[in-house]
């Protein structure tokens, strides 16, 4: 006579036990990947809806923005440097907004988020001068928080356009939502409001540029046309004073205030008429200025060091055609 073995039999054989083992762990593992998802969309979800109850009534958060517009002037010092404590100190010390410079040198957005977020309550907006204007340079920069894109290197309006499409949110550009620094460093309606408090600097720094001034400063979403002093001259072959380089500077001139919007420069030029949009001078600079002035117990002393380093990177200030 033959025996069949009853069907709980069969399942205390070593193997069927491993088997329903794994079968478990991974049905457990399933479970917490979907709950883990099912949370984090609830979490975003609810930040959004928050922000979404909070729209009524925009908020100006870029306070450099808001003097520039008013028609004031407004000028920011250059952060090179990867230390929070520096950008902190600079951030707070007077200036408008810091210009961090990540054309030329070697910060990464993760170190620049750093630094924002240290002092996210600091009075100078930060602006980012970003390596070129991809979609991926924007939007990290705005995501690490930056309220002001600096975009070097504009010949032409496709560069610029690409610039404000990257930045901004939708209807008005292709600005992708998710998370960033920005999350917590402005907390409410930002997504609402992140058009409204985004500046957008075209940095024209050669003939070519200065040829299409009149085309790139009529785009709409530029702010500010800021005339590069120092790559003009490069790119040119001419100094400052010479007739050939002011006569470009004096087209990005015009056509900048002809189409009514903010013109830009470095700092000295700032006796130079028409402008109200000054980069300052970098964190070594200024160790080294107020060294000056606290060694030589003399302000003047200090000033004069910041004079020559200004004018070693940019030239002269108050140079003219003779």
């Amino acid at each position: 006579m033959f025996h069949v073995k009853h069907p709980e039999a069969r399942s205390n054989s070593p193997h069927r036990i491993k088997v329903l083992e794994r079968i478990q762990t991974m049905k457990r593992a399933i479970l917490f990947a979907t709950m883990s998802s099912l949370l984090c969309l609830t979490m975003t979800t609810g930040a959004f809806a928050q922000q979404e109850q909070a729209a009524p009534g925009k908020r100006l958060l870029n306070t450099a923005k808001e003097k520039l517009l008013a028609g004031k002037t407004i000028i920011g010092g250059t952060v090179s440097t990867s230390d929070p404590n520096i950008y902190c100190a600079m951030a707070n010390a007077g200036f408008d907004y810091l210009w961090i410079e990540m054309q030329h040198s070697p910060l990464t957005y993760e170190t620049v988020a750093t630094m924002i977020a240290t002092c996210p309550s600091a009075p100078a907006t930060p602006f980012i001068r970003v390596p070129d204007a991809t979609e991926g340079d924007i939007q990290k920069a705005t995501d690490s928080g930056a309220l002001g894109i600096i975009i070097p290197m504009v010949d032409d309006v496709e560069k610029i356009k690409a610039a404000i499409k990257f930045a901004n949110y939708p209807p008005k550009g292709r600005r992708s939502m998710g998370g960033g620094l920005y999350m917590s460093i402005y907390p409410g309606n930002y997504r609402q409001i992140a058009n409204d408090n985004l500046l957008i600097i075209a940095m024209i720094e050669s003939p070519e540029g200065a040829a299409n001034a009149d085309t790139i400063a009529s785009i709409p979403g530029v702010d500010v046309i800021f005339a590069a002093s120092g790559d003009l001259g490069s790119f040119s072959g001419h100094r400052q004073g010479e007739a050939e380089y002011e006569a470009l500077v004096t087209r990005i001139h015009d056509a900048t205030l002809k189409a009514g919007k903010k013109l830009g420069g470095p700092l000295n030029w700032r006796d130079r008429e028409g402008y109200t949009f000054f980069q300052g001078p970098g964190e070594s600079t200024l160790i080294r200025a107020g060294t000056q002035a606290v060694l030589g117990g003399d302000a003047a002393s200090g000033k004069r060091e910041l004079e020559r380093e200004m004018q070693q990177k940019y030239g002269p200030g108050e140079r003219r055609p003779q």
